[in-house]
């Protein structure tokens, strides 16, 4: 077994992917698998009954927001009945941000990576405040998300139809060397996305008050290309999976009790842990006492080589997640030590345009003891509380050494 060929196989697959954003969809309509009565969620499988509160939240919000509930107690009724099921959204060649709950009636970024063939999606970021993937959903979360699928979802649709695909994968290099680290710090990100589907926006959507609510809304939310960015990245990531006989991670994704990882040459398998509560800094009036454990899909980032990977390049990040820039600096080089290669295509001004690190190796991070940093966002252990800060969080080295384990017995090492 040359497992060396198989990683660099695996993550040249990563690394030459080219997601173009070329939609949005009905959930239903595109997302395989996607069913009226089945809600896909951020992280490994989990059951109800060991849900945290932020997917918790998320979850009734969604039942209510497809109507399949009337109210609370009936939406707990129901999944506490098991007349809802659940299912990864990484599972479905989908990811969502936080709980990262998306249903079928859900609109979603199409994702399509024109290298490899291969698809991914997500769902539409909120922006800021109460809002689903932090478990709210009172009737103000509910309203926001049904303008979402009626109006901002088809101009978005619209728009996108009149062009050959927005390029992510270019996005996401220019704003490397614009700031962004394209985890929790999206602000270049953003604007040039706004900068590319405005003129789209203003050539489909006839209602100037329309077009105006819909820009706004956009340009408002400095994490509006997030998940898009997030859709991209797993179309990397997936077009490196099932490469027979790779120790490379293609999924690192936490649903606010567990953290889980699988790896390119391990199949559907997941490895799992207890995910802990990131270190960081707090909202005024909030401290650690109030976090949830690690919860979202977002690390996907960290997965394809960007977010807390590519610190380097965006220093100010240390404003939102603690540290100095020197500390941004140190996170990349240590990410070196754990992968299989340097992007050929996301660098990084400030290490002379060197490449970000890429491809997680799982024997590495176990020799060396060295765990990926992610960049991530806090929310509140109760549901509909939002985000109370930002910080840094690794992974617990058992999962990587729970898949080193079953590469063994797999491969018979």
């Amino acid at each position: 077994m040359d497992i060396d060929q198989a990683n660099a196989t695996a993550v040249e697959r990563m690394m030459s992917a080219r997601p173009m954003l070329t939609g949005v969809a009905t959930a239903r309509d595109v997302i395989p698998g996607l069913r009226d009565n089945l809600l896909l969620h951020a992280g490994p499988p989990i059951e109800w009954a060991r849900m945290s509160g932020p997917l918790r939240g998320a979850v009734i919000g969604a039942l209510l927001f497809e109507g399949l509930a009337k109210n609370e107690a009936e939406a707990i009724a129901m999944a506490e009945r098991g007349e809802v099921d659940f299912a990864p959204c990484h599972q479905h060649n989908t990811v969502g941000p936080m709980a990262g709950v998306t249903s079928a009636s859900m609109k979603v970024y199409v994702v399509e990576n024109i290298t490899h063939g291969n698809r991914a999606y997500s769902n539409l970021n909120e922006g800021y405040g109460k809002v689903l993937r932090y478990g709210a959903y009172s009737d103000e979360v509910l309203k926001k998300l049904r303008w979402m699928n009626d109006v901002l979802g088809p101009a978005l649709a619209d728009a996108l139809a009149q062009s050959s695909g927005l390029d992510l994968r270019a996005l996401i290099a220019e704003a490397l060397h614009m700031g962004d680290e394209g985890h929790n710090r999206n602000k270049a990100g953003s604007l040039i996305y706004l900068k590319l589907i405005s003129p789209l926006i203003a050539k489909v959507v006839k209602d100037s008050a329309v077009e105006a609510e819909v820009l706004q809304f956009i340009g408002d939310n400095a994490l509006s290309v997030l998940n898009p960015v997030m859709a991209a990245c797993k179309a990397m990531t997936d077009a490196a999976h099932g490469v027979e006989g790779s120790t490379l991670v293609t999924s690192m994704a936490r649903n606010g009790t567990d953290f889980g990882i699988r790896v390119s040459g391990l199949g559907d398998a997941w490895f799992t842990a207890p995910a802990e509560v990131p270190v960081g800094l707090y909202f005024s009036g909030f401290s650690s006492a109030d976090a949830n454990a690690d919860i979202g899909d977002s690390a996907i980032t960290e997965t394809a080589g960007i977010g807390g990977f590519a610190m380097a390049t965006a220093p100010a990040i240390v404003t939102f997640v603690g540290g100095t820039p020197k500390d941004a600096m140190n996170a990349t080089l240590e990410m070196y030590e754990i992968t299989a290669a340097e992007h050929k295509h996301f660098s990084m001004p400030a290490l002379d345009f060197r490449g970000t690190p890429t491809g997680i190796d799982i024997r590495k991070v176990v020799e060396l003891g060295i765990t990926p940093r992610i960049n991530t966002g806090i929310a509140h252990r109760q549901a509909g509380i939002g985000q109370v800060g930002a910080g840094l969080v690794r992974p617990p080295m058992a999962i990587f050494e729970q898949a080193l384990v079953a590469y063994a017995e797999k491969y018979g090492l």
